[in-house]
């Protein structure tokens, strides 16, 4: 049987055009054009003024984090369940994260904890849009405005995903976006810094070019310690590449999650959630087995690979990591894990690979 893959890109004869082009061509005066062609493209399928691309979501993060001043002895709160990208960024800048638990059903912050997690020392909140799924902006908002913390979109996995006309990543103070090869849209790595707020797009923009500010007419000069996350040329061609069929790459996620909730309907399992006035752009479909079923996750992915399919476990408590302290207290973070898988979800997925996947499931959850 073929290898059925959790994830790889979609990449046509376009890509392989750009990115030649982009390395026989671009360089000198024609060194960022690509670039340029690339956050204007995002920014206008966003619908926001300011976009930096940069070579990871990570190094966005990174830099709007201390462009918002955000520093030693300051908290940011974060849900528990998330990968460890969204909490990295927060020790760079040497502020502490403050782990919160999750809802049952988006497996995104509960404001609930949020707000009892708020402290003199809270300077910002990251909302992730975990597996595409939105998190509850309009209640985390209401949070930011009553305390003054601005509320931060990690929407790495939420490329697609809306909050009624309004894309994922868009409505928060600063957005970040990933473009790692297993994402819906990719530049290989990557990603993407957007807000709507000038002041802050400046101080990014000069974070990013080691420090030096834009305009400033002296050679080799740092107005300021900045960093290096540019994003390189060739990466930035693939993405214009990528970007000509954004809603072509979106669409097609979607029909697999829908092909997967459709056979897996009667299961006693869950999977990523729609709520009214949503859209989710389904980055990667994933099944959450119902409590108190007889259900060993390890055997799962045992016979996903007995049948050369990928599995991939839903991601560990952050809290759990070596570097963090346990708080078991977080039960919805700490009792989904266990019980959690993502499904394979790559554009090119059959019809007939979908059932393969399907089968594995059906005679391990039924």
């Amino acid at each position: 049987m073929s290898r059925i893959f959790y994830t790889k890109p979609s990449i046509t004869e376009r890509e392989v055009e750009l990115a030649t082009d982009a390395a026989a061509n671009g360089w000198g005066a024609a060194c960022y054009e690509y670039i340029t062609r690339f956050e204007q493209a995002f920014a206008m399928h966003l619908g926001v003024r300011y976009v930096v691309a940069t070579s990871s979501c990570t190094g966005a993060m990174h830099m709007g984090l201390a462009a918002l001043g955000i520093g030693p002895g300051d908290e940011v709160i974060l849900g528990d369940t998330n990968w460890i990208a969204s909490a990295a960024p927060i020790a760079y800048v040497g502020a502490t994260p403050v782990f919160v638990d999750v809802l049952r059903d988006s497996w995104c912050l509960d404001p609930a904890k949020v707000e009892a997690a708020i402290t003199p020392r809270t300077k910002a909140i990251i909302a992730v849009h975990l597996y595409g799924n939105m998190a509850d902006l309009e209640a985390l908002f209401a949070i930011g405005a009553r305390h003054g913390i601005p509320v931060i979109e990690d929407a790495a996995e939420a490329i697609g995903s809306r909050l009624g006309d309004r894309r994922a990543g868009t409505m928060g103070t600063f957005g970040t976006f990933s473009f790692h090869g297993t994402k819906t849209l990719t530049t290989g790595e990557g990603g993407m810094f957007v807000t709507q707020d000038s002041e802050l797009y400046e101080r990014v923009l000069t974070f990013n070019n080691h420090g030096r500010r834009p305009g400033q007419a002296k050679q080799f000069w740092a107005d300021v310690i900045g960093f290096k996350y540019k994003m390189s040329n060739v990466q930035a061609a693939i993405g214009c590449a990528q970007m000509e069929r954004i809603e072509a790459l979106i669409a097609q996620k979607r029909h697999i999650f829908a092909a997967y909730r459709e056979r897996l309907a009667d299961l006693p399992l869950t999977m990523n959630p729609e709520p009214a006035g949503t859209t989710n752009g389904y980055w990667m479909p994933t099944i959450v087995v119902d409590e108190g079923r007889d259900f060993d996750r390890d055997i799962l992915l045992a016979r996903f690979k007995e049948a050369n399919i990928d599995g991939r476990v839903f991601f560990w408590p952050l809290s759990s990591l070596p570097m963090f302290p346990d708080q078991p207290e977080h039960e919805v973070s700490y009792g989904l894990c266990g019980r959690a898988v993502n499904l394979p979800s790559y554009h090119d997925l059959t019809d007939d690979e979908i059932e393969r996947v399907c089968e594995v499931v059906r005679t391990t959850v039924g």
